[in-house]
């Protein structure tokens, strides 16, 4: 079975093997996530009454471009920079179970 579940910042997959999740077990197993930075997805094994997780981390770092520049942080911008930053439209995007397992 295959969850798709928001921590407030992102959305993380789950994926349960051998069954499917109570709410209250999604709810304990991002409570886990949490503790790890960067998990994408969350393979869990259920063996009986117990789930066996594997939590996926993700290495990402942030690359924006700004006036043709590639930058990772920006702490090194000036003031006219950073405005430039505050300034732009962001854009978003809402992502759906069938966009996400396609």
């Amino acid at each position: 079975m295959k969850y798709m579940v928001h921590d407030g910042e992102k959305y993380i997959g789950i994926t349960a093997e051998n069954g499917e999740l109570s709410i209250a077990e999604i709810d304990l197993i991002m409570k886990k996530a949490a503790e790890h930075q960067g998990c994408s997805h969350i393979d869990v094994k259920i063996d009986g009454d117990y789930l066996d997780c594997n939590f996926r981390i993700t290495p990402f770092e942030r690359i924006r471009r700004i006036t043709g520049y590639l930058v990772g942080t920006t702490d090194r911008w000036n003031n006219a920079k950073r405005e430039e930053l505050n300034d732009r439209v962001k854009h978003g995007f809402d992502i759906t179970d069938d966009d996400f397992f396609d």
